[in-house]
């Protein structure tokens, strides 16, 4: 596995608790505009995200050419209580997964990040790409959640996985 991508999800645990440093509880679950997601559910929504990411490669690979369903993020948000959960502790069920993750992708040759599966709405995705994609995942909602805390005036110094 590429040693920069290997780094940018594995890092990605620990710039997550950095952009969620030192937030108060009312901060953290108050929408910076009506409709928007606050932080907290922000977060979650990332973790949620992460662990279907995690599954997905799971499924490419141990299986042969499975499907990959896409879901709702909003629905998921509304239905899974993210504005009620304990976002730090999605935090650490992200690093857990990842580190799972870490331990199963170390252990694969070359050839093994070009299996696919069937994405319901993108189509053929390989597993290389979908370990991209959770790095650029997270750092998308970075910019947000920084974002979102200049705007309550909680502003930090922005950190990505991406250097």
């Amino acid at each position: 596995m590429d040693a920069d991508l290997r780094g940018r999800y594995a890092r990605g645990p620990e710039i997550l608790a950095y952009a969620a440093q030192g937030l108060s509880e009312e901060a953290a679950r108050e929408p910076v505009a009506p409709g928007q997601w606050s932080i907290a559910e922000l977060i979650v929504h990332v973790v949620e995200a992460d662990l279907v990411l995690a599954g997905r490669m799971r499924w490419v690979i141990a299986e042969d050419d499975p499907p990959l369903p896409g879901f709702d993020e909003n629905a998921w948000n509304e239905r899974l209580f993210a504005n009620q959960l304990d976002y730090r502790a999605a935090i650490d069920l992200m690093a857990a997964s990842r580190r799972w993750m870490l331990a199963i992708l170390d252990r694969l040759d070359e050839r093994a990040f070009a299996r696919s599966g069937r994405h319901s709405q993108s189509g053929r995705t390989t597993l290389a790409e979908l370990l991209i994609g959770a790095s650029n995942h997270l750092d998308h909602h970075l910019r947000f959640l920084y974002g979102k805390r200049g705007n309550l005036g909680i502003a930090i110094y922005p950190r990505f996985t991406r250097d």
